[in-house]
């Protein structure tokens, strides 16, 4: 028995629950590194700017620094640390264990989601391409999943859910930036609409679809083949988490420079676009690597490597621990006498 066939697959519904559990268990795994790793930063002063990056393990999101941005702020708060362990125990005694979750609550309204959306449509295009590529095998012949099915699904996956999700960030974003309310919504999109097009709702998408696109082609291609080591379309708890984890490993090192990039432009797009009254013409992708490259060298497009591996690694781990787990949890439930 196999949860790859047919008859024993949990549905859409199941697989987007069993994805809501490991992204929100990630989240509150993820979140204290990149919380620490903001205040570290604010105490050097680097955050001394219009806006930054805050990661909750699933998204990046831009957040503002300025007084008008509808934010509390945490992230100025006072503290001397000497090191990211010294931020972590300052901060739970100083200032109360559940500080280490700040800023949360309201990218999540926006990454759930999207995980959802992308995990979900990976499983049905994975699944699919899978029947199509064993659609002449006779019955009892075993279905065979060439690499280059997991590795175009999670590119095809986050391609789709970046798309539709990407103006719904923008929005996001564009209101915390300038409290704009409810009611004011669609005046501010035919506004962004008239200034820049239709194609103005997906500004900033590029170079998060460079990043994004390449890193999942790549997890999801490593993770299949690890877990196809094992022997077992059903792996578990500790195996998913170990392919999770080492999957996204080299997928993060892969990519490093197309984060570098990603990160520069996102900053950039939010200093002179969303957290202004005078949008500024920002840099193209291109520019930015030249930019980059003059100031740091060949090394700067590598700037950050280990901070990423050490949160990436264990949230990609998680995450499809918990969500492999989760289509077993959700077959034993349909099917309480099976052997599974």
């Amino acid at each position: 028995m196999s949860l790859e066939d047919p008859q024993y697959r949990i549905t859409p519904v199941q697989q987007a629950a069993a994805s809501c559990t490991g992204a929100i268990l990630t989240s509150l795994l993820v979140t204290p590194l990149d919380v620490v790793k903001i205040r570290l930063q604010a105490q050097q002063r680097i955050t001394d700017q219009r806006c930054f990056l805050y990661c909750n393990g699933l998204m990046d999101h831009i957040c503002g620094c300025g007084p008008g941005n509808g934010q509390k702020h945490w992230f100025q708060r006072p503290g001397r640390f000497n090191g990211t362990i010294d931020a972590f125990l300052k901060i739970s005694r100083n200032e109360g264990i559940y500080s280490l979750w700040s800023g949360l609550g309201p990218t999540l309204v926006l990454s759930i989601p999207t995980t959802i959306l992308y995990f979900v449509s990976y499983e049905q295009l994975r699944l699919k391409m899978k029947e199509v590529y064993n659609k002449k095998l006779q019955p009892g012949q075993e279905k065979l999943q060439p690499h280059w099915i997991p590795l175009i699904a999670g590119a095809s996956a986050r391609v789709f859910a970046v798309t539709v999700v990407s103006p719904l960030e923008l929005i996001r974003t564009k209101m915390q930036s300038r409290k704009i309310s409810y009611s004011e919504i669609t005046q501010s999109l035919k506004l962004l609409v008239k200034q820049d097009g239709v194609f103005g709702l997906w500004r900033g998408i590029l170079p998060t679809l460079c990043r994004d696109v390449p890193f999942s082609a790549i997890y999801w291609m490593h993770y299949e083949t690890i877990k196809s080591f094992f022997g077992s379309d059903v792996p578990s708890f500790g195996v998913s988490f170990f392919a999770g984890g080492v999957a996204g490993a080299v997928a993060a090192v892969a990519t490093v420079p197309f984060d570098v990039v990603k990160t520069h432009q996102q900053i950039e797009i939010g200093e002179k676009t969303l957290y202004t009254d005078t949008p500024q013409k920002t840099k193209s992708m291109i520019e930015v690597i030249q930019e980059i490259h003059r100031h740091n060298g060949f090394r700067g497009l590598f700037a950050g490597l280990v901070p990423r591996l050490v949160k990436v690694a264990p949230a990609c781990a998680i995450m499809i621990s918990t969500f492999e787990y989760g289509k077993v949890f959700f077959y034993r439930l349909a099917n309480p006498h099976s052997d599974l």
